[in-house]
């Protein structure tokens, strides 16, 4: 059987597959249906400074091939994830990723700063969510902004760090390079896309913050796509996402240049697809004689031009 352990800036996970961000809560609903030590990994559902209760509804709608939504961000706050809910996941038996955001630089790096004193094994900093009014993606699409937020949260950040990146942006490679050269350990890809979609009776976005970020099956020729190109750009790992709902898909994202992957939107209507998807990307490696599914990353042999 092929070996399924991938190491991710000094983590080791147990497998490639790690619960995106926003899709998978705190993990508790899921833990019902099946063992969450069967996942690599859990990125925890995005914490802020304090409790946010996120946008008014409607705030989700279903899209061909995908969602469009606009939460905000809803969540408890870091001081109530650290005291409730880290202690639960701790006891999980997989690597626990804190997903943290802010309206200003000086928030991420509070919450690096509690954080690093916790037991989380990873920092994953969002750069990127089309979904607030302040902070988010407006660190997320520039060189500089994703820079500066990078180095002053390193200062802090006594875990591994890794920045995820927006799609809403001209050259990600360019933003994924800025978070490099910053102090990032890897590279998280990619948020959602900015949609919006009208209800043609009231002539009113079906979204009540007018715009959501789109997700799901559409996103993911748009995500094998820009990871490929960060692939080119940066040393560090990347951790592919946006789209993946079959190992197929996984499997594609991983010869992108992925050494991990989250699975995000398809939890929705298929909360099993993360262990189908572990289950059909081990069946491939065994049947295509591969020993390590680290083998595939980066290994796409592209066309010549």
């Amino acid at each position: 059987m092929a070996d399924l352990r991938v190491s991710i800036a000094g983590v080791a996970f147990q497998n490639p597959i790690v619960a995106a961000s926003g899709t998978f809560g705190f993990g508790r609903e899921y833990s019902e249906l099946y063992p969450l030590s069967t996942l690599g990994g859990i990125s925890c559902k995005g914490i802020t400074l304090t409790a946010r209760p996120g946008n008014p509804p409607p705030r989700i709608a279903e899209t061909p091939g995908g969602m469009l939504n606009a939460v905000g961000l809803q969540n408890p706050g870091v001081d109530r994830f650290i005291e409730y809910d880290l202690p639960w996941l701790k006891q999980q038996g997989t690597v626990i990723i804190a997903n943290i955001a802010g309206n200003t630089p000086e928030d991420y790096c509070r919450m690096a700063e509690k954080l690093s004193g916790t037991d989380v094994d990873m920092i994953e900093l969002n750069i990127s969510c089309p979904n607030v009014k302040q902070g988010g993606v407006q660190f997320g699409t520039s060189c500089a902004g994703a820079e500066g937020v990078t180095a002053a949260v390193r200062k802090y950040c006594k875990k591994p760090l890794m920045v995820k990146l927006s799609p809403n942006v001209g050259d990600i490679g360019e933003i994924a390079a800025a978070a490099e050269s910053a102090g990032a350990d890897a590279i998280s890809m990619i948020n959602t896309l900015t949609g919006m979609r009208i209800d043609i009776h009231t002539r009113r976005p079906v979204i009540r913050n007018n715009t959501g970020g789109l997700s799901g099956p559409a996103l993911l020729p748009v995500a094998v796509r820009m990871v490929s190109q960060v692939y080119k750009r940066v040393k560090i790992p990347i951790i592919g996402m946006g789209g993946i709902s079959k190992w197929q898909d996984a499997v594609e994202m991983l010869l992108a240049g992925a050494s991990a992957l989250q699975i995000g939107t398809v939890l929705f209507t298929d909360p099993y697809a993360p262990v189908k998807i572990l289950d059909g990307l081990s069946e491939y490696l065994d049947r295509n004689h591969i020993a390590k599914a680290a083998e595939l990353t980066g290994k796409m042999i592209p066309w010549e031009s």
